[in-house]
């Protein structure tokens, strides 16, 4: 048996590029993988306080939300299409409800004049801010106007308040995916309280 034989044989110099380029192009692919994953990532939405406050016999829910939006979402929003919130509050234990409210809180771009707007659809109460960081900081200080029955509530009735994003706010072309695609999913969980005498 001769030397050559039992020595290794030399690797073609073109198996090594090769190599690399696929681990290259592996690489790549992961990253675009995780931006795609990223892109689908939920947002997140949760009730960070609530509290009803009434003067001369009127009510006003005092809510805090604590919101990040996800890519598409933003992404809609920064293209001028509005995002609309959905707020339940209803009083009393389930079947024997008390009293009851939905609004609803638009978010909004306006490209023309750069400005972000918050807006109660219900009464038309507005706000307008420069950035979208101001825009979503805002809902975590809402005032909301609540029906009279709300005022005279008595002292300990338990209270429950939810928030989502309302899928059959948004144009027709973007429903469909709001219903069935992570990234277009929020909604916060049902926060619970007793509220005192007010």
């Amino acid at each position: 048996m001769s030397a050559s034989a039992g020595a290794a044989q030399p690797r073609p110099e073109g198996s090594g590029r090769c190599l690399r380029a696929f681990g290259l192009i592996a690489a790549i692919g992961l990253l675009a993988g995780c931006s795609a994953l990223a892109e689908q990532t939920p947002g997140a939405l949760a009730v960070r306080n609530a509290q009803i406050s009434t003067i001369a016999g009127s009510a006003v829910l005092v809510l805090g939300l604590d919101c990040r939006l996800s890519g598409p979402m933003q992404d809609a929003l920064d293209h001028g299409i509005p995002l609309t919130l959905q707020i339940d509050l209803r009083a009393g234990r389930w079947p024997a409800t008390k009293a009851s409210a939905a609004r609803r809180i638009e978010l909004r771009y306006f490209p023309l004049s750069q400005r972000y707007q918050l807006r109660e659809l219900d009464t038309d109460d507005v706000r307008s801010f420069a950035t979208p960081a101001y825009l979503v900081a805002a809902l975590g200080s809402l005032r909301i106007d609540l029906p009279a029955a709300f005022a005279a509530l008595p002292a300990m009735t338990p209270l429950h308040v939810s928030a989502a994003l309302d899928p059959a706010a948004l144009p027709g072309a973007l429903r469909l995916p709001a219903l069935f695609e992570p990234a277009w999913r929020l909604a916060a969980s049902d926060y619970t309280w007793n509220d005192p005498a007010h």
